[in-house]
């Protein structure tokens, strides 16, 4: 038999600070329907009732035409402008208006459109309301490629060559590292690339920084494929800064599910293979990756909990 417990006796006895019931979904598809089965289920298994939480939708008229079925699991919606995710779902000053309008008590921002945009979880908290994710420095410092290489190999997680070895630093309150170890871990010009890549050995990867989807990479085999991708990589992402790694081969791309709490706790859950790709966008995951070793891959989820505590990360 199960025993019902408000979310208020629960929250106390477990020594939380603060009551969430109304949880506005800013997302939608899989990611909304997930999130609100999820979490209902989790009310039910711990306080013997699924509607102990409410469930505000956001929902774009597509959405509503395609009689989506995270619509039908949310407890109310409010349509959102349709067309491109920066009319809906990506829009932060939306997310916030209609977070305000219900009067909920977070934001669960979910994954894509507008998770990571460090905008949100300042426009939440000037507001009074719960970001259910990472706050905005964290964002900020872990969206950088070099800036989160350099705090990984501050927190001793292994990192394949690149020309920033050895760097190390501190995340600052704004979410960025110093200005002098980071211009040390960028690359100025095509000469200083060609110095790297004969220091760690081709096959290399130059990057941009700010490059993403495809854009602002290029493999490099030789002296006169970098040149050649020095000019494309620079050109594509116009006034990023560059860097370069060691290309690994036959690689897969695996990934540590964490979450971690406003107290500076953070814990490995779960992790997932992403390798299966097309144009650079992951097709489907696995999960748990069962390529990987197991003893090998807690190594890497306990790399992954000393980078997280050691920048505040929570989400």
């Amino acid at each position: 038999m199960t025993v019902k417990t408000s979310l208020e006796e629960y929250v106390k006895a477990h020594g939380g600070q603060r009551v969430i019931r109304r949880i506005l979904i800013a997302n939608n598809g899989m990611a909304a329907t997930k999130a609100i089965l999820s979490m209902r289920q989790w009310a039910f298994t711990e306080l013997g009732s699924s509607s102990e939480l409410e469930f505000i939708a956001m929902a774009s008229k597509d959405d509503l035409e395609a009689n989506a079925e995270f619509i039908r699991l949310a407890d109310s919606y409010v349509e959102v402008p349709p067309g491109k995710n920066i009319n809906n779902y990506a829009n932060v000053d939306l997310i916030v208006q209609v977070a305000k309008q219900k009067a909920v008590h977070c934001v669960w921002p979910g994954w894509g459109h507008a998770s990571e945009k460090p905008e949100l979880p300042l426009a939440c908290a000037a507001a009074g309301i719960t970001f259910l994710g990472p706050t905005a420095p964290v964002m900020h410092a872990l969206g950088d490629k070099i800036a989160s290489t350099i705090l990984a190999q501050s927190s001793k997680v292994p990192c394949i060559p690149w020309n920033g070895e050895g760097i190390t630093a501190e995340i600052q309150s704004d979410g960025s590292i110093p200005e002098e170890p980071f211009k040390r871990a960028c690359l100025q010009s095509y000469e200083e690339a060609k110095a790297c890549a004969k220091r760690i050995g081709y096959p290399v990867v130059l990057k941009a920084s700010e490059g993403g989807g495809g854009k602002g990479i290029r493999k490099c085999a030789n002296d006169e494929e970098l040149k050649v991708g020095w000019e494309q990589v620079t050109a594509e992402v116009v006034g990023s800064p560059i860097f370069m790694m060691q290309l690994c081969t036959g690689a897969r791309h695996l990934e540590v599910q964490l979450v971690g709490d406003e107290y500076g706790n953070c814990v490995a859950l779960i992790g997932r293979d992403c390798s299966t790709q097309r144009r650079f966008q992951k097709i489907f995951e696995e999960g748990p990756p069962t390529i990987a070793d197991k003893d090998d891959f807690r190594e890497a989820e306990k790399a992954a909990q000393r980078l997280s505590m050691s920048v505040g990360y929570r989400g």
